[in-house]
């Protein structure tokens, strides 16, 4: 009885211990580098969350129709370290954006800068020499 709850412990704690590697991706697995974009666009919600932020944005086309854009930043512990806190962006606030754009074509990218409404650009990725 002791062996086989020792032995039910132990895949539990192996199972538990794999969740978060199963978790973590890589960029290129959801974004395509050589599909930069670049928006400028109000915003419409922000997400302070773990393990990504993300900003949304209301982004005017030429034929004046509007597409809400999810952009992914950083983790929040990460925009921190970058200068980001909860109050660089607010919503409604004009923004620009420069990242690289969903693999799948939808209206989501990930981010590397955005340039606040002051004009000052913040980053939005690890710190160099860093891990998130």
């Amino acid at each position: 009885m002791i062996r086989r709850r020792r032995a039910v412990l132990a895949a539990a704690g192996l199972l538990l211990a794999a969740v978060p590697l199963a978790a973590h991706h890589s960029l290129t697995s959801e974004f395509d580098l050589n599909q930069p974009v670049a928006l400028t666009g109000r915003i419409t919600k922000i997400e302070w969350v773990n393990p990504h932020a993300y900003l949304f944005i209301d982004v005017r086309g030429d034929h004046g129709t509007v597409t809400n854009w999810g952009l992914q930043m950083g983790s929040p512990n990460g925009l921190v370290r970058r200068g980001w806190t909860r109050h660089s962006v607010s919503v409604g606030d004009l923004v620009s954006v420069e990242g690289s754009r969903a693999k799948d074509g939808s209206h989501v990218a990930n981010i590397r800068s955005v340039v606040l409404p002051s004009g000052r650009r913040l980053f939005t990725g690890p710190v160099e020499g860093k891990t998130s």
